[in-house]
């Protein structure tokens, strides 16, 4: 199947569990499960659960790469949407066998009438049930999720994740500040961000000035670091 270069940064375990779980709302426990797979038992017998997310460069890690979270992020949209673990599984797995790879949040599933739609029609169902209800129009949450991701050249993989959207100011790029959350202009952490505006007292003058930001820059820090928080 195709898998990330060895040396592709975004395939670096960068995210521990508890904050992936921070970043895409699932608490760490699910997160690890869903990482790594777990034991059961059924019948007397001790059973192998898979894990959710198929892997690469961070495999036998609960630490998550940023391929990881963005998987990770649109399973768990999928299922805030009702749909069941077991049917996105399934799904999951026709896409790995159709389109020859192991990562679920390709720019593939987010053309509309183009390659997922023409190369499943007649194989893969799960996937049809997944992305579209049974109809050959584009899933709500695939529309929701495509204002936040970038993708790199066409139907390939991930590369930036604007959680607030892209106008939102704030970037998740593996390739500055180890991924952490950050203003896309300035690279400046939203946690450093939202901790001297707490620091100086909710001014949000005293944070422009020092890190010479905009108003709208340290208001989507603050308004992105609360939401983590709640």
């Amino acid at each position: 199947m195709t898998g990330v270069p060895a040396d592709d940064l975004r395939d670096r375990p960068s995210y521990p569990a508890a904050e992936a779980g921070r970043l895409v709302g699932l608490n760490p426990a699910r997160v690890r499960r869903w990482l790594r797979g777990y034991d059961y038992l059924h019948g007397g017998a001790v059973r192998r659960q898979a894990p959710v997310v198929q892997r690469d460069g961070a495999r036998g890690t609960s630490y998550a790469s940023f391929l990881d979270l963005v998987d990770l992020l649109f399973v768990k949209r999928f299922l805030d949407h009702g749909v069941s673990l077991q049917r996105v599984r399934a799904a999951l797995r026709e896409a790995f066998e159709i389109l020859g790879t192991t990562r679920a949040l390709r720019e593939t599933f987010f053309t509309d009438g183009s390659d997922i739609y023409v190369r499943v029609r007649h194989t893969g169902d799960a996937i049809l049930e997944l992305l579209s209800g049974g109809q050959w129009t584009i899933a709500p949450v695939i529309q929701q999720l495509s204002t936040q991701i970038e993708f790199e050249s066409p139907g390939g993989l991930a590369r930036r994740w604007y959680p607030l959207g892209r106008e939102g100011h704030v970037v998740l790029d593996p390739f500055m500040c180890f991924g952490r959350p950050v203003l896309a202009r300035k690279g400046v952490a939203t946690a450093n961000v939202y901790d001297l505006f707490r620091a100086e007292d909710e001014r949000i003058e005293a944070v422009r000035a020092w890190w010479e930001l905009t108003s709208g820059e340290v208001e989507a820090a603050v308004r992105f670091e609360r939401q983590l928080a709640a």
